[in-house]
């Protein structure tokens, strides 16, 4: 392997290792600006560098414009600030949360498009890192019937600050407070975030070769889906795993026959099969009534006040919520709705834009290429987390994912033809 997919690989299989001291918020951000910083020595030196550090070639268009995009948060920010007069200290500590959280969507992409990072490296190393879970998953799973502890320890390592100290806990497991049973959040920092986790484990482990790797990479995402008990990580299993390898049908004159053919059936299934749906979407906002009802809350107020208080650039920061949101943070819970809150419009799209840009590339390109498969099922799987979590508070843990669509990014390139100025024209040969 070269330098940069020995520290990848490396950092991957020993998550649980820096779970258990609290460190990966910390390991995250450091590994992003460490490959980052690789990326752009290389890019600079070129030849000088040692070969396995040589750039593979120049950076994409697509990662420009998520340089562009983050940038544009950063000003965002800063404008923010400026008009909400939070301060010199509180500018600079909104800063630093900017280098360990968004410009994490930049650096990552930037890493894997310019360093020598094969993605079947990164699948492996993901694939080893579900056999740990597997092995681990037994202990967590038994912890609350023996009476153990939810929570083990927090680590001192919360000093260098963050979003709060659950990211630098380590837990057995934790109660869910609407039904006091226990879930499961293996190394995230909680549950409907280790499901998503698990969705990403689930896909990597599909494109893997080796059988015994795919089995196990499938076994430990699929538990920690159901043991987070996340909603949202079911819908996402579905749809980004089966949904890519769908994709090529839209080539095929066969598929579109089928597909008019159903779109017409609607006519005479539509009143029971639109009843049927109403039902189930019922049934699965009620499944977790309360952890429904806070979130629909907060995106009202976050609507409402963006709308009327800070249109253009947002508050700058979070604010406090009330018991009717459970006291959690107007502007969490929802990237979109966050983003608009806190960082306005200008937030919204410095985000948008190159998040729709990269889907549209996923599919037009898992469509044509198997290698499109896995990068369009994270980008499912992003949208899918976007509706309910906060993107850049967790890209410290979805840094393989994030690697991975640079590398794509490449792959398109090397694959795209290459026409020399000085070849001749290919001639038409009669038939």
């Amino acid at each position: 392997m070269t330098l940069p997919e020995r520290i990848a690989s490396k950092t991957l299989v020993w998550t649980w290792g820096f779970y258990a001291f609290g460190s990966l918020y910390v390991v995250g951000p450091v590994l992003a600006w460490i490959l980052g910083a690789l990326a752009v020595l290389g890019l600079y030196l070129g030849p000088a560098m040692r070969e396995d550090l040589r750039p593979t070639g120049p950076i994409p268009a697509m990662i420009w414009l998520w340089i562009a995009g983050m940038s544009v948060m950063l000003v965002a920010l800063w404008v923010g600030h400026l008009d909400w007069n939070l301060g010199l200290k509180g500018t600079i500590k909104s800063s630093i949360g900017w280098a360990k959280g968004w410009a994490l969507l930049a650096l990552f992409p930037l890493a894997g498009a310019i360093l020598q990072i094969n993605r079947d490296v990164l699948i492996r190393a993901h694939c080893r890192l579900a056999l740990i879970t597997l092995i681990i998953t037994p202990i967590l799973f038994v912890a609350p019937m023996i009476g153990l502890p939810e929570r083990i320890f927090t680590s001192p390592l919360k000093a260098v600050g963050g979003p709060g100290p659950e990211y630098f806990t380590v837990y057995f497991y934790t109660l869910d407070p609407s039904t006091w049973t226990p879930r499961w959040q293996f190394y995230a920092p909680w549950s409907p975030f280790a499901g998503l986790l698990g969705v990403i484990m689930v896909l990597f482990a599909l494109e893997e070769k080796h059988r015994g790797w795919l089995i196990a990479g499938c076994l430990a995402g699929v538990a920690m889906i159901l043991l987070s008990k996340s909603r949202m990580s079911l819908v996402a299993l579905v749809v980004a795993s089966v949904g890519p390898r769908m994709m090529p049908l839209l080539l095929r004159t066969w598929a579109w026959m089928i597909g008019a053919a159903i779109v017409g059936s609607m006519a005479v299934f539509w009143t029971p099969l639109n009843n049927a749906i109403t039902r189930f979407w019922s049934a699965f906002k009620s499944s977790r009534a309360d952890s429904t009802r806070v979130r629909e809350t907060l995106q009202r107020i976050a609507h409402e006040r963006w709308e009327a208080e800070a249109f253009w650039f947002g508050h700058g920061k979070v604010a406090s919520g009330t018991h009717i949101v459970e006291y959690m943070p107007i502007g969490s819970h929802h990237t979109w709705w966050g983003l608009l809150f806190v960082k306005g419009l200008v937030g919204f799209l410095a985000m948008a834009v190159p998040f729709a840009v990269h889907l549209c590339i996923t599919l037009k390109d898992a469509a044509v290429h198997p290698q499109g498969r896995l990068p369009l099922g994270i980008m499912i799987v992003f949208l899918i987390l976007s509706m309910g979590e906060n993107i850049e508070i967790e890209a410290y843990l979805m840094w393989p994912a994030l690697m991975l669509l640079g590398i794509h990014l490449r792959e398109m390139a090397e694959r795209a033809p290459r026409i020399s100025p000085s070849a001749p024209a290919p001639q038409l040969q009669p038939a």
